[in-house]
């Protein structure tokens, strides 16, 4: 299992859980940004930087993404695409994405998209907060509870 953070866009508070996160449960998180990412030193950690250009983040994400892999993005096309792998999708405010919720989600944003083309100011995304980053930590951590591995145990060749 592997953490793919879709980090373009991703809040530095919340890409700092993931790397104490890494360090903690030694699950390996990679960063995939098309520009480039500062990283701690760690096995644990990497940025993968991918060329400009539309969506090259999110498709080698998909490209990346595996059974049981865990995608952190805000992106519901890509949270899309990765839950028909078999990822497991958690947005930067602790929301999951799931396969009961994902086409609610792709119709919204459609509607949303054709009021914008029609002129309608819909407004952006609401200020990320302390309570997003703290739900957010604590899906993380039930999740590696249940499917990271233990620390400690040995990584495979």
């Amino acid at each position: 299992m592997q953490v793919l953070v879709d980090a373009d866009a991703c809040p530095v508070v919340v890409k700092d859980i993931l790397f104490r996160a890494a360090r903690r449960t030694e699950v390996c998180v990679t960063l995939v940004a098309s520009q480039y990412l500062r990283t701690p030193a760690s096995p644990f950690i990497k940025a993968l930087q991918v060329p400009v250009g539309f969506d090259a983040a999110d498709n080698r994400i998909v490209e990346l993404v595996g059974q049981g892999d865990l995608v952190i993005t805000a992106d519901i096309p890509l949270a899309a695409a990765a839950l028909e792998k078999g990822g497991h999708v958690l947005d930067p405010r602790g929301s999951w994405f799931t396969r009961e919720n994902i086409q609610e989600r792709l119709t919204m944003r459609e509607v949303m998209d054709q009021l914008r083309s029609s002129g309608v100011a819909t407004g952006g995304p609401a200020p990320y907060t302390a309570n997003d980053s703290k739900t957010f930590a604590g899906q993380l951590d039930r999740f590696l509870a249940r499917h990271g591995k233990a620390p400690g145990q040995r990584r495979p060749e």
